[in-house]
């Protein structure tokens, strides 16, 4: 079985992103790079499915050359190969991406085209059902469990107030949910080998950006908290606040 996961890399998740004096992007410098944590959940189905039935997992990522310290920490966790298409650091407009990476896996015959559900820095969650559309490809998202039967397979996804169990063809594109599985460490064995695979460089043929940041803003700061007063002649005034201005009760 040949399993393709597409990665993105992302800030650290305790990175305080600072905004870029332009306003219209997050300053890079001192920034650490991570394979967005979702992205691992991917990885890891790649990789237990390989274990189980044979095969390779390549791992897929759009970016230039400094993402490839991210690739490798992907390779890490065990997968064989890896492709990196060469673009911008940034992309803003989804489909951008979606037809770009399209454009290489349409010329890989992949059984499995594995995805994060979304990426942890912009929340757009839309880049696997785009492949999925590109290529022609039956698309389940938000999977927490995955079962094969020969050339079709049995997902569970999650829905509002609980699960939907999907059955579809290979090969098809799937995007995953924390609760799939529990990602794997990298051990020692495991980056020393990655850093000596070579990454397959494609030049990126991407389309013009067709959306664009018009302006980026930190959230409004929380206003400072308030002592109403001490132990039991406090509740009053508390519950009155709550009440009024809160309006949580």
């Amino acid at each position: 079985m040949n399993i393709a996961v597409c990665i993105k890399e992302v800030p650290d998740t305790e990175t305080r992103p600072k905004i870029h004096e332009n306003g219209k992007e997050i300053q890079k410098e001192g920034i650490k790079w991570i394979v967005s944590p979702y992205d691992e959940y991917a990885i890891e189905l790649g990789l237990q499915l390989t274990e189980k039935q044979g095969g390779e997992v390549t791992i897929i990522s759009l970016g230039p050359k400094e993402i490839e310290a991210t690739i490798r920490s992907a390779l890490a966790m065990g997968a064989h190969k890896a492709v990196r298409i060469d673009g911008p650091k940034v992309i803003n407009d989804p489909l951008v991406v979606a037809r770009g990476l399209a454009a290489v896996l349409k010329t890989r015959n992949f059984d499995l085209i594995l995805f994060g559900k979304q990426a942890i820095d912009d929340d757009n969650a839309q880049i696997p059902q785009m492949v999925a559309e590109a290529l022609e490809l039956p698309c389940v998202s938000v999977v927490v469990k995955l079962d094969l039967q020969d050339k079709s397979a049995v997902a569970e996804r999650e829905i509002e107030g609980g699960k939907e169990k999907l059955t579809f063809q290979l090969p098809a594109v799937i995007s995953c949910q924390k609760g799939l599985n529990e990602p794997r460490y990298r051990s020692l064995k495991g980056i020393m080998a990655a850093k000596k695979i070579v990454i397959e460089e494609i030049p990126g043929a991407l389309e013009p950006e067709k959306v664009a940041i018009e302006k980026l803003s930190y959230p409004p700061q929380k206003p400072p908290g308030r002592i109403v007063g001490k132990g039991a002649e406090a509740v009053p005034e508390l519950f009155k606040l709550l009440r009024e201005e809160a309006k949580v009760i």
